[in-house]
């Protein structure tokens, strides 16, 4: 058996050895150290990240499960990120999470690690740390909540939220009512349940190879959760003795296979963003291009909120992941492989689908094209993004006067002013929430409608934005516009009133100003004042070295692997 990684800490009789094991002996005995695996549970339970809150439990079976197999398991809290309490955003440390949590793998005496995450940006900074790091990793996802009902009626985490917070601003629901639905939102521990970014997540991370297949998608309060991280547990043992690293499993078939299964379940858009930094960490070549060729023509089998009806619950009742990747396996990359060392499709042949109206088969699927369209034009010249299966078909083709907002807090000042200039035609354009803008790409590119609109009827616009949406979200939104217009994109020169055209088949974001025009105008005084200016911190390292969305918004000093050698001995 080749020589542990841990034992370069434990093993020998001078006195560094000495020191590393006998700080250790707090239930540990001898035998930890005669040569076993050790295995951290690099683990993102937090009570201020209420979607993982259970993810203790989870860790304890996971230990049960290593301990059973002869490793020794050991949990390591990690920088976790709560979507709905941090501020400005989440998106603003994912990147720290994720340098965290690979310089504490690396610096640590192990030999492999599980990964706990759930709420949005936990695995993907997890993923991105492990990537970085290279050790035998394998994910177990949180699981998404039960479903809430109010006045009967099913509620989707977040989706709903901005249903009924729209119905309420347009008369049709009160201000009672709403606030009585809140008690029933979030009804058990577990991350969103709708097709948001928490399930698209742990989707695309079974789909990238990177989970036990058949885990992705069970519930959180589902007993089933914790017989799998029991296995994982085994697992991860087995992965370490085999020396299986993510350089092993997640190859470019991986990140294809990750783009089909996000058309299929009409997953979020942030999943871009994701892959393209955890691409980024492997050395893997992908594109923003990538998403629209692999992804655009896939049909959209489930039928889930946002882009649909049903709920998370429904969609493992009704067979989960594995039975929609069995109705697009001539899609998927055959030899792409799993944490096994299998490929992933060696496991479709026994999935079924139990309720075709959760989950529709090849021939009669939802939508024939839901994948990411990837735009591009004058407006958003290294790309943007829009999720067809979530807009509304009328204005996929569209040509409207822009009406501009130079903030989030000048959206939010002006949105209800019933003297605003707008109308159903006209095109909601936010800036200053890209990358560095705000800073940390924020969700608010599905901003809401003005008051005045709503209270015609109408309940979708063209939007246009450089920052982000909740993958709870929907609505016609043009989102991720890259270069952003703090780093000097044309939406920065954007003036109300242009005309702008959409055109999503034709795959264009059109700004109906001349480049002699264009070239002349200068940024808005308002618009440059809003953008954020650190000077210290966290905030300042990011400003400097993040990354454009169509790069995945990482930080260009993490790009790449620095593997898992730590040379000097800390005595």
């Amino acid at each position: 058996m080749a020589k542990r990684r841990s034992a370069e800490w434990y093993a020998g009789s001078d006195r560094n050895a000495y020191i590393h094991r006998a700080w250790m002996r707090r239930g540990l005995d001898d035998n930890a150290f005669d040569g076993r695996p050790h295995v951290a549970i690099a683990n993102t339970a937090s009570d201020l990240t209420p979607c993982n809150a259970h993810l203790d439990e989870v860790m304890h079976s996971v230990k049960e499960g290593v301990f059973e197999a002869g490793g020794v398991a050991l949990n390591l809290p990690v920088v976790s990120l709560g979507e709905t309490q941090v501020r400005p955003t989440a998106m603003l440390w994912r990147n720290m999470a994720a340098m965290a949590t690979e310089e504490m793998i690396r610096a640590n005496p192990i030999d492999g690690v599980v990964l706990l995450g759930g709420c949005d940006k936990t695995i993907p900074s997890l993923l991105m740390a492990a990537a970085s790091v290279d050790l035998p990793s394998v994910v177990v996802p949180g699981g998404p909540m039960k479903t809430g009902t109010f006045q009967g009626v099913p509620l989707g985490c977040g989706t709903d939220v901005w249903r009924l917070s729209e119905e309420t601003r347009g008369g049709t629901l009160s201000q009672e009512q709403f606030l009585r639905s809140e008690s029933s939102m979030i009804s058990s521990r577990g991350h969103c349940n709708t097709m948001g970014t928490a399930s698209t997540m742990a989707l695309v991370t079974e789909a990238l190879g990177m989970t036990i297949p058949g885990i992705a998608g069970t519930s959180a309060v589902d007993s089933r959760l914790l017989e799998k991280s029991h296995e994982t547990g085994r697992f991860i043992v087995e992965m370490i003795d085999a020396g299986r690293r993510p350089s092993d499993i997640i190859s470019s078939g991986s990140f294809h296979n990750a783009i089909v299964t996000l058309a299929a379940v009409g997953g979020s858009t942030n999943a871009v963003v994701h892959l393209l930094a955890i691409a980024g960490r492997l050395n893997i070549e992908l594109t923003l291009d990538d998403f629209d060729r692999i992804g655009s023509r896939v049909p959209l089998l489930v039928n889930l909120q946002p882009a649909g009806r049903f709920l998370m619950d429904d969609f493992q009742r009704a067979g989960g992941l594995l039975s929609v990747l069995r109705e697009v396996k001539d899609l998927l990359d055959p030899d792409a492989l799993t944490v096994t060392g299998r490929p992933l499709v060696s496991y479709l042949d026994d999935a079924q689908i139990w309720d075709l109206d959760v989950i529709s088969r090849r021939d009669s699927p939802l939508a024939q094209e839901a994948g990411v369209a990837v735009l591009r034009g004058n407006l958003a010249p290294t790309g943007a993004v829009i999720k067809p299966a979530a807009a509304s078909p009328d204005l996929l083709r569209h040509r409207g006067k822009a009406l501009v907002f130079d903030s989030i807090e000048d959206m939010h000042a002006r949105i209800d002013d019933p003297t605003l200039d707008v109308d159903a035609d006209s095109v909601l354009v936010l800036r200053g929430c890209g990358p560095r803008g705000y800073p940390g790409m924020p969700e608010v590119a599905n901003m809401p409608l003005p008051k005045k609109i709503l209270e015609m009827g109408i309940r979708d616009m063209v939007r246009i934005c450089d920052g982000r949406m909740s993958g709870t979200a929907y609505g016609t939104v043009v989102l991720h516009v890259s270069p952003e217009a703090a780093a000097g994109g044309p939406l920065g020169l954007v003036q109300t009133g242009d005309y702008i055209t959409l055109d999503v088949p034709g795959r264009t974001l059109t700004l109906e100003v001349s480049d002699e025009e264009l070239n002349g105008r200068r940024p808005s005084v308002a618009m440059q004042e809003a953008f954020a200016k650190p000077d210290r911190g966290w905030e300042h390292l990011y400003v400097q070295h993040v990354l454009q969305a169509d790069s995945g918004a990482d930080l260009d000093f993490l790009r790449g692997s620095s593997g898992d050698q730590v040379t000097r001995e800390s005595h």
